[in-house]
């Protein structure tokens, strides 16, 4: 992510954001996805926030590091023990077969939607063979600004299913709900599994 107003925005809420999610033990989604991970696995958590799921991949004893490109957020991430954080930017995902598993949970939908095929490709690369992808987006088309300046695109489970694929993903079932974020507004959102 490299858009200054919505950077500016993480950073002027980060304790804010940290507040969303408080809970002691991970959701469902993150649970099953720790648990097609190899013992002590390596895992980048790919624009982290606050560190929430970094927090609990390290306490079920994975090996984390986490990027964010809010100085903020990492910030609070870099509290955590045991979690390696660092700010960075979707394109400073680099190397080959260095990672068992990606979290990407509503981080790659602040990228523009044209920029995504290429962090799609370097993810896919970065991760170990038969690796694990999730990523977590908003419901719709297009792209937008919410009401508090943060860029968004938006994806359909076939739009984001055709360009995982493109990218050499396998695509795993997909999961849908509906969450109130930091804007407060209800929406809609879908995030799957690959296989890379």
């Amino acid at each position: 992510m490299t858009d200054p107003k919505t950077i500016a925005v993480y950073d002027a809420r980060a304790d804010d954001y940290a507040q969303l999610e408080t809970s002691e033990r991970p959701s469902k989604t993150l649970a099953a996805f720790m648990s097609e991970l190899p013992t002590g696995g390596h895992v980048l958590d790919l624009g982290c926030g606050p560190g929430t799921s970094a927090r609990h991949m390290v306490d079920a004893g994975f090996k984390v590091t986490a990027l964010d490109a809010s100085e903020k957020m990492i910030a609070l991430a870099s509290q955590i023990p045991g979690v390696t954080a660092r700010v960075a930017a979707f394109d400073d995902v680099t190397g080959a077969a260095v990672y068992d598993g990606v979290w990407a949970n509503f981080s790659l939908l602040h990228a523009p939607r044209a920029d995504l095929p290429r962090h799609l490709r370097a993810i896919h690369t970065a991760l170990k063979p038969g690796g694990l992808f999730h990523i977590a987006v908003k419901d719709g088309e297009g792209e937008a600004r919410d009401r508090m300046g943060r860029h968004y695109a938006y994806y359909t489970e076939d739009s984001l299913t055709e360009l995982l694929q493109d990218a050499g993903f396998t695509v795993g079932p997909y999961r849908r709900g509906r969450d109130k974020g930091l804007s407060g507004l209800d929406e809609n959102w879908i995030s799957t599994t690959a296989h890379a």
